[in-house]
């Protein structure tokens, strides 16, 4: 099952006040809909997966929607076992949906992070820090604390 196709179809974000107070950063990923496009031979089909992965910066902070969606190349049959159980409901297998989400979450955290970059938000992610040794006994107490 390769993936053979990621296109992003939108993007909008949105910054509607300077951040003042507590900060809640929640996102979401979800595949919105699942359709079949035949590939160069009869054997195999390219599954379509659309999906939208939302950023938001609560309480009404921001927020920031991808809309996009991902190719794959499957087996004429699988094809259509994946697609027959999505329109029946609405789920796929759990080694796809890992697959999908991990190549999703990918491409799309590192696009948000700079999108946040442009409208001065704090990142999303927990990024990577040096800290000194002392500061670092110091902040190990302070853990929970992080708004990037």
């Amino acid at each position: 099952m390769p993936i053979v196709g990621f296109n992003i179809n939108k993007i909008e974000a949105n910054k509607a006040q300077n951040i003042n107070g507590q900060l809640e950063i929640k996102s979401d990923l979800k595949i919105v809909n699942v359709s079949e496009e035949k590939f160069m031979d009869n054997e195999r089909y390219a599954l379509k997966f659309g999906f939208s992965f939302i950023v938001n910066y609560e309480p009404k902070y921001a927020n920031i929607l991808i809309d996009g969606d991902i190719m794959f190349v499957e087996e004429k049959n699988k094809a259509k076992e994946i697609i027959d159980k999505w329109k029946k409901d609405k789920r796929l297998d759990p080694k796809i949906t890992e697959r999908l989400f991990n190549n999703i979450l990918t491409k799309c955290n590192i696009k948000t992070l700079q999108i946040t970059q442009d409208l001065n938000l704090p990142p999303h992610v927990r990024l990577p820090m040096v800290v000194s040794q002392q500061e670092n006994k110091n902040s190990e107490k302070k853990k929970d604390n992080y708004i990037g």
